[in-house]
């Protein structure tokens, strides 16, 4: 199952769908933009995601104007990439491989993050774990973004608590629930628990107020327009 979770102008959120998919890729997601189009959403400013199989092609054709960041789960952009990159490393090495990495996704600028990336490249733990760089330099271009942002917005962007909350309240229904003999009945269970989790998302997400006065700067057009 597959949730998009929206935030409006005016900072309030809601669950924009979700889907049920057995495999991913640029199909699905072109489905998923289509319907998310047709049925009201008009811009996206910033798409936030998991690195998904497809979702870059999908989103550059229905929104071309879009920016991808992939998904920052934690207070710094590249965590996914950080967990990735210590399974190729052994339980001892983890802690001071996670420390060399530090000054990659903590850097304050694309520029800054790219030199501290070369720099960990070219010593010990590049020349060790060169699959790591590999990694890093794959996800590069979906990574980058986050940088250019200020920090308003960057709070704004890795702050996915409440995305993270709502996927473990809802396997906790699932869980409950046990054995579902079909994607409907999945889909009405989950439904019944979104309702149920979403009643009191009244007020603006949290320091939105900040982030929209320079997301209106920034897209000072598209921002004026985005409902």
């Amino acid at each position: 199952m597959y949730l998009a979770l929206g935030v409006r102008r005016d900072g309030t959120r809601e669950i924009l769908g979700l889907w049920i998919e057995t495999t991913e890729g640029a199909k699905f997601w072109m489905k998923v933009f289509n319907d998310l189009k047709t049925r009201g959403v008009a811009d996206i400013l910033l798409a936030v995601t998991d690195g998904l199989t497809g979702m870059p092609a999908a989103l550059t054709a229905v929104s071309p104007r879009t920016i991808l960041q992939t998904c920052i789960p934690g207070s710094s952009p590249g965590m996914h990439l950080i967990r990735n990159s210590l399974d190729y490393a052994s339980w001892k090495d983890r802690k001071a491989l996670a420390a060399a990495l530090r000054p990659v996704y903590t850097a304050v600028s694309a520029e800054a993050a790219e030199a501290a990336l070369d720099a960990f490249e070219a010593g010990e733990w590049g020349r060790k774990l060169p699959t790591v760089v590999a990694a890093w330099r794959r996800a590069w271009e979906q990574e980058i973004p986050f940088f250019t942002f200020p920090p308003e917005i960057r709070r704004v962007i890795y702050t996915t608590k409440v995305l993270v909350s709502v996927n473990d309240r809802v396997r906790k229904v699932i869980k409950t629930r046990g054995h579902l003999p079909r994607d409907d009945a999945a889909s009405k269970l989950i439904w019944l628990a979104l309702r149920n989790i979403i009643a009191d998302w009244g007020k603006a997400a949290h320091h939105w107020k900040e982030a929209m006065n320079r997301f209106a700067i920034l897209y000072e057009e598209r921002s004026n327009a985005v409902g």
